[in-house]
């Protein structure tokens, strides 16, 4: 029996994202329930229900209702024959964690749109602190990423097909795209970038694809 997972996402969110590539790879067909950030769905009492964090993506598979977006994908690499998200290798497996809580551990909480505004109300600043506060924290987390990668062999994060890093790194790359981050100097993340984006997997994921929801 084919499984459809239903999808409770917002377009731009980096964790929806990162489920969104991770079921494309595993070839899951997703019924996507947006629910929308900025008119606060997450903090409904329905939202609240599913997920008490309020937190996205929450992902319903199974039989089950899954959250936060590491353990789901690991979830689905353990559920799913013949998954690639983490190698078969412990050493493997702990370098995929490695890099992905780089990432989702590291970079992601502090650059939470949440914290970025809770700094903006304290300092009195505009947008000016928190695009100062964006730039800053993704630059020095992506500049530790590529020093993480050194010089493994790629194409992908972790050798020759993409995984959970992957999954994890791409999303990254369009908060720092969409920050104004430079990224032009890490070799290493822009070959892992090129080498995922000429996948369907990653194509169809990306937010543009998604697309923001109706405006009210």
């Amino acid at each position: 029996m084919e499984r459809t997972a239903i999808l409770f996402d917002y377009w731009r969110s980096s964790a929806s994202y990162r489920v969104r590539i991770a079921l494309n790879l595993l070839s899951i067909p997703i019924e996507y329930r947006p629910v929308n950030l900025l008119t606060g769905d997450h903090r409904s009492a329905v939202y609240l229900d599913q997920n008490p964090q309020g937190l996205l993506p929450t992902l319903e598979i199974d039989g089950k209702r899954l959250t936060q977006s590491l353990a789901i994908i690991e979830y689905l690499h353990a559920t799913t024959p013949g998954s690639k998200l983490l190698p078969d290798s412990i050493d493997g497996q702990y370098r995929i964690r490695q890099l992905s809580d780089a990432i989702a551990m590291e970079i992601h909480p502090v650059c939470n749109l949440s914290v970025a505004q809770r700094v903006v109300d304290l300092t009195g600043g505009g947008d000016e602190v928190r695009v100062d506060w964006m730039r800053h924290f993704i630059s020095k987390g992506l500049g530790a990423f590529e020093r993480l990668l050194g010089a493994d062999e790629g194409p992908f994060c972790f050798g020759n097909q993409p995984t959970m890093a992957d999954c994890c790194l791409i999303p990254q790359l369009y908060n720092a795209e969409r920050w104004g981050v430079d990224t032009s100097d890490f070799r290493r993340i822009g070959e892992a970038a090129n080498a995922a984006n000429a996948m369907n997997a990653f194509v169809d994921a990306h937010p543009d694809a998604v697309g923001a929801p109706p405006a009210d």
